[in-house]
């Protein structure tokens, strides 16, 4: 993933904790890291352990980065 800021360097609990957005759209993949006790991954390794395709990355990624650049204005 290419996400914008460094985001995806950074661990997700910290990420979501900045940006609850970012949880959401993960949610909307079923990607349950808002409730994960640990959220020790990094936001670029969450998407691909959960083997969603590339589809779903490509749009995850999109719409991450949208977030991202909304915040930015």
């Amino acid at each position: 993933m290419n996400l914008q800021h460094g985001i995806g360097e950074q661990a997700i609990n910290k990420t979501i904790e900045q940006h609850p957005v970012i949880g959401e759209i993960l949610q909307k993949f079923d990607i349950g890291c808002v409730t994960c006790g640990v959220g020790i991954c990094l936001v670029k390794d969450v998407v691909s352990i959960h083997a969603l395709g590339a589809e779903a990355e490509a749009q995850i990624e999109q719409e991450i980065n949208a977030y991202l650049d909304s915040v930015q204005d």
